[in-house]
């Protein structure tokens, strides 16, 4: 699909990844890129177009469909993480990343899926991981809102395919961003994962995978599980 002169939403916008989508859509020329927020001020710049949006609100997840009307690309980029360990702590994190996270997206792709119909299909893309995949002992909660999350994008995909709306999960391992920022390990940068998405939407493919790590992890869930959690 085209990116040249689309009118593009990314949720979470105000840094991170979501940053980076917007920054991405923008040098690929796209006319307009709504920042979808919980805070409008949080937005800097005039580049972008700030909206109000808590993707758990339903009501704003319905004013901001009605808003940006003329959207071509969605992009389901705000998530959350900071639920207990395996063992212990309250649940409230962990319902609080199934909020955002899973009820979030759907909230807003639902919301969606009729303006990209009306504006001849689009795309829907969706920020997955690598932790979509396989269990982490250290982010138990997270792992799982990103399994459902991308189950659900599984089910858009087969639901918006006769309306012929593009639907791309974007998986990657740990990026540089402040999510990630207490893990010790290699990170890719939050700009690789935008470029990469691009890539993917100007092709027509509905799969990213952006690190060596994901591609590895994507290859062994045809093995058995002892393979594909030796390492982890």
């Amino acid at each position: 699909m085209d990116i040249k002169g689309s009118v593009a939403l990314v949720t979470g916008a105000n840094r991170g990844i979501g940053r980076a989508f917007a920054q991405a859509l923008l040098e690929h020329g796209a006319a307009k890129v709504y920042a979808g927020v919980r805070d409008p001020e949080a937005v800097g710049g005039s580049e972008l177009v700030p909206l109000r949006l808590d993707v758990t609100d339903e009501e704003q997840v319905a004013a901001a469909a009605a808003t940006a009307g003329d959207v071509g690309i969605v992009i389901n980029n705000a998530g959350v993480a900071g639920g207990p360990s395996l063992l212990e702590g309250s649940f409230d994190g962990a319902r609080r990343e199934m909020e955002v996270n899973y009820f979030g997206t759907w909230a807003v792709s639902r919301a969606f899926a009729p303006v990209l119909a009306a504006n001849g299909g689009g795309a829907l893309v969706t920020m997955l991981s690598v932790a979509s995949w396989v269990a982490n002992r250290r982010l138990p909660s997270y792992a799982a809102s990103k399994s459902a999350q991308w189950s659900l994008t599984n089910a858009f995909r087969l639901a918006l395919r006769e309306q012929g709306t593009l639907v791309v999960g974007v998986h990657a391992g740990y990026v540089d961003t402040d999510l990630a920022a207490f893990i010790d390990s290699p990170k890719i940068s939050a700009a690789d994962v935008a470029e990469k998405t691009m890539a993917a939407l100007l092709n027509d493919e509905d799969e990213v995978l952006v690190d060596e790590t994901t591609r590895q992890v994507r290859a062994a869930l045809s093995g058995d599980l002892a393979t594909l959690y030796a390492d982890r």
